[in-house]
């Protein structure tokens, strides 16, 4: 009896269903055709399980609904707003708050304030629409991840850390005044959801404060990345995720949030900073792109919702049972064989379509056309994130990241273990007939962020 394994389960029951349409496989062919092979533009009411992304696509729990009924929806002032920025604040530890739409309405008022044409932004490995912004706003992006994260079998428990002596090149290189600030980001996505730890953290911050350079923090998964550094970092074992995610954020000047993800709620997001003039600035410009500095472009309800998600996403228990499904999910996959991003990170599966589809080059995206086959397979929405989404340089190249992947994000208290089962028994079924799998050829591609709108045509 002593060798009984307890097994987790979710803190939570559920009170309300939402019913599923099921799909044959010559209507998703209909489906999927209509949609150019591209996953974002199918219709959801055509999806099974939609593994799209995790952003705005979790569950609220029944003290957000009930806080949605709380909405001050005064133009000004409302009072929503000072319970989440007393919330930002005991959480996160950030002085000012400014709220937005969701997270790129952050990262265009943060691009426009401190990057000037010219500058130079390291970070650990790109995100689709933060490098977007800092190029709008004149700057370059450049990768300082440690070489592990671009390799999906490396087991290395920290693949989000950044490369210190990558970082100090950087710096001679250009200069400190050309450098507004350090991106990180915790859990990182690009790389499979990988986490950087609290050491690697402290050496960055050691790095830009010898320098005078700010970090700033992308803080969508923090939550997740907390997590890891609970489970496999030296003396964290024993310390809440709350405490974690606070520790986290003093080695950071500021940070964007896309609240849709580790916040459980559907829309919302916010800018938050230490610094005065920073702040200031912010206050001013949010006015002008998103609403008044105390709405941001969200309803009071939202702002209630997200107060209170912040407080449910540094849960123990909670944050236990999210990335517990996530690993449940990949160590499925891995007993079929399917080739999938080691370690398995926080917010999903991440299958190496290089990998999976070696014989597609690049050029016709082996990503695209997993991504297709397992919708067509199943029903399952995933999403492509490689060659399509790291899209082109100024030049009109087209980027070619190492890593080309298939990305089954898991939306937050949304599906059963049941539902996992199916997802990945669908993914060893493409994997069984992965030879006869032809690539895809882009017939039209939009000037930015082109994984969203692009269309394909099978070969």
């Amino acid at each position: 009896m002593k060798n009984i394994k307890h097994s987790w389960a979710e803190p939570y029951k559920i009170k309300m269903v939402e019913l599923l349409k099921m799909t044959s496989p010559s209507q998703r062919k209909k489906a999927m055709k209509e949609a150019g092979f591209n996953t974002f533009l199918l219709k959801s009411e055509d999806v099974y399980i939609d593994l799209l992304t995790d952003s705005g696509t979790s569950a609220m729990s029944d003290r957000q609904w009930a806080g949605m009924m709380m909405g001050d929806e005064a133009y000004a002032g409302s009072r929503n707003f000072y319970h989440l920025e007393e919330v930002v604040k005991d959480v996160y530890g950030y002085k000012y708050l400014i709220p937005t739409h969701q997270g790129r309405g952050a990262e265009n008022i943060l691009s426009k304030i401190l990057i000037k044409k010219g500058d130079i932004i390291p970070g650990n490995m790109y995100f689709t629409t933060t490098r977007l912004h800092q190029e709008l706003a004149g700057g370059k992006f450049e990768d300082i991840i440690i070489d592990e994260a671009h390799d999906s079998e490396n087991e290395f428990s920290f693949k989000g850390n950044v490369d210190i002596e990558k970082l100090e090149k950087l710096i001679k290189k250009h200069g400190a005044s050309k450098i507004p600030y350090v991106s990180i980001a915790t859990s990182v996505n690009m790389a499979g959801g990988q986490p950087i730890s609290i050491k690697n953290l402290k050496e960055v911050r050691a790095v830009t404060k010898k320098h005078g350079i700010r970090i700033i923090h992308d803080m969508t998964r923090v939550a997740e990345n907390a997590f890891f550094i609970q489970q496999k970092e030296k003396g964290f074992s024993n310390k809440s995720i709350k405490s974690i995610v606070k520790e986290i954020c003093s080695y950071t000047d500021g940070a964007t949030m896309s609240a849709k993800k580790d916040a459980l709620v559907n829309i919302g997001g916010f800018l938050a900073v230490n610094d005065w003039d920073v702040f200031e600035e912010a206050r001013n410009m949010v006015v002008v792109y998103e609403g008044l500095h105390t709405y941001g472009g969200l309803a009071g309800r939202d702002m209630e919702a997200m107060a209170i998600g912040i407080g449910e996403s540094v849960s123990d228990e909670h944050i236990k049972a999210r990335v517990g499904q996530v690993i449940y999910l990949g160590e499925k996959m891995i007993e079929y064989g399917v080739p999938i991003v080691k370690p398995i990170g926080g917010h999903g599966i991440f299958v190496d379509a290089k990998k999976f589809l070696p014989h597609i080059p690049q050029d016709l995206f082996p990503a695209q056309t997993l991504a297709s086959e397992i919708y067509l397979d199943s029903g399952v929405r995933t999403m492509e994130r490689g060659v399509v989404s790291a899209g082109r340089k100024a030049n009109g190249d087209n980027y070619y990241p190492k890593l080309e992947l298939v990305r089954f994000t898991i939306p937050r208290r949304v599906y059963t273990q049941a539902h996992m089962d199916v997802i990945a028994e669908s993914a060893a079924s493409v994997y069984e007939r992965r030879n006869k799998i032809k690539g895809l050829k882009m017939v039209y591609e939009p000037k930015y962020l082109r994984f969203f709108q692009a269309r394909f045509e099978q070969l």
